[in-house]
């Protein structure tokens, strides 16, 4: 199956509720540029409401949880890499990343297909 297909039927699977309450727990997370931890606030809260409800937005907050707490990994790692300047380079490149991947989740999500983040950590399950 192509990923046309798979992705047409991804969107007819999902009510446009639906699809906006994941694209809201994509987008979430960029309440963390204004308040300590929204990057985890965020999708997590939109998980909890919803995740009983509606199951795509189960799936897709999990998901954007789970990269969250990922990127959160990788920023604690890449300060303290700072001590020998690497870690200047991977903050750079860890930020770059959560900024396009959660736009691209975001759209994802809208269209009504279940993304998933590259190199993430599944811990909630």
């Amino acid at each position: 199956m192509n990923d046309y297909n798979h992705d047409a039927a991804a969107v007819t699977a999902t009510s446009p509720e639906e699809r906006q309450w994941a694209l809201f727990a994509h987008l979430s997370t960029f309440i963390g540029l204004i308040i300590p931890f929204g990057t985890l606030l965020g999708p997590l809260v939109v998980w909890l409401i919803k995740k009983d409800t509606m199951p795509f937005v189960n799936d897709q907050g999990k998901e954007a949880l789970n990269f969250n707490i990922t990127v959160l990994i990788a920023i604690v790692v890449s300060g303290l890499l700072t001590i020998i300047l690497i870690g200047f380079l991977l903050l750079f490149a860890v930020g770059l990343a959560w900024l396009v991947l959660s736009i691209i989740a975001a759209i994802k999500a809208n269209e009504g297909v279940a993304y998933r983040y590259p190199f993430t950590l599944r811990l909630v399950k």
